[in-house]
This record gives C-alpha cells, sequence and structure tokens, in this order.
C-alpha cells in the first residue's frame, strides 16, 4: 500500500532481513539495543530498494523500542540514507579539497555529459541518479565516485564514462582503481619496501 505521497503506508523486515535484524541486534547487551539503529536502517533501506520511508524508520524504531524521532534524527544526519527515491544506480561524485585538486569537477561534468542529468537528477528510466557528496574516503585514489557499494578510483572524463557506460548495458565494472595502481600503492610505482627478506627485487 502507497500513500498519494509516494510514501508507503506500511513496512516490516521480509523474513531474511528480520533474521539478520535479529543477528545484530544480538551482539549489544540488553537493554542497548538502540546501538543497533544504523545497521537495521542500512537493512531497511536494502530491502526497499536504495531508499527510507517513514514507515521503514517506524518499523525500525519498534523493533529497537525506541522514539521514532531519534530513528529520524540519526536517518536524517547520515548522507548513507536516502528519504527520496534513487536510482537503480546510486552515483555520488565525491568533491571535497583531495578530489577537487584531481579533478573531480571533471567527473561530475563526465557524469551530467554521460547520464543526462544534473546533480541531485534520476534519469527518466530510473537507472541512475547522480548526487555530489563529502569525503568518502578514498583520498590517495584521487578522484573517485561511489556507486552502490562500489567504489571507483583514479578517473578522468573517458574512465568516468566507460564505467558508466558498462552499468547502462548491464556490465559490471571492476571496482578499485581505473589505471594500472594495485589497491593504494603509490600511482608511479613503489617508492620503499622495495626489498623482500634483503633481497631486492625477490
Amino acid at each position: 500500500m502507497t500513500a498519494n505521497n509516494g510514501q508507503p503506508k506500511e513496512f516490516s523486515f521480509d523474513k531474511s532481513h528480520d533474521a539478520e535484524a535479529r543477528k545484530i541486534i544480538g551482539r549489544y547487551p540488553e537493554g542497548r539495543q538502540a546501538s543497533a539503529v544504523i545497521p537495521l536502517l542500512d537493512l531497511a533501506q536494502r530491502q526497499h530498494g536504495g531508499w527510507l520511508p517513514t514507515a521503514a524508520m517506524n518499523h525500525v524504531a519498534d523493533v529497537l523500542e525506541m522514539p521514532a524521532i531519534r530513528v529520524y534524527e540519526v536517518a536524517s544526519f547520515y548522507t548513507m540514507y536516502n528519504l527520496e527515491p534513487v536510482g537503480e544506480n546510486f552515483v555520488q561524485v565525491c568533491t571535497t579539497i583531495p578530489c577537487a585538486l584531481k579533478g573531480c569537477d571533471i567527473v561530475l561534468d563526465s557524469c551530467r555529459d554521460e547520464l543526462g542529468i544534473d546533480v541531485g537528477e534520476t534519469t527518466s528510466d530510473n537507472k541512475f541518479t547522480l548526487k555530489e557528496v563529502e569525503c568518502l574516503g578514498a583520498c590517495v585514489n584521487a578522484p573517485m565516485m561511489q556507486i552502490g557499494d562500489e567504489y571507483y578510483e583514479d578517473l578522468d572524463a573517458e574512465k568516468t564514462k566507460v564505467v558508466l557506460k558498462a552499468l547502462r548495458n548491464g556490465e559490471t565494472p571492476k571496482p578499485g582503481p581505473q589505471g594500472k595502481r594495485k589497491g593504494s600503492a603509490p600511482a608511479a610505482g613503489l617508492t620503499s619496501l622495495t626489498e623482500r627478506n634483503g633481497n631486492k627485487g625477490a
């Protein structure tokens, strides 16, 4: 059932998400169930297609026996929660200082160009939502963007479009650095710890 404003009137965890919620709550001492609010909100958001309606937040409040307003406070504070519907691929481009110094404006413009939408908008086929966000914690591999649970790093205009085109075609682009580096190793190659057991190049 859905209200006129697009909000579902009811929400409850399905069988698998409820089992996971119980497991999470069990990690906390008796009387401290409210500590599970962050992971339970994440569970609810995943079950509901990437966003949290009021009914889902109310259900989390009921499960944890805490005032609904406290759940709303958490959900509205953290940017990891979406209080409105988002596209199937939620594209978050980091634009804080490390990424800005490495060209995040080019990444953002490439997203606009490839998707045909601006920040805060969703494509007509509901495949992509574009958002500008604060630091996502992958500064050494800047510039980067997060799509769903995956990070795509060391981006430029063309690499950004390659990732987006792959997703549009139903493919799964390789997450992580989009260049030659491995993990967070120096982009130009190792500068220290180049020897193993005292043998250079071993």
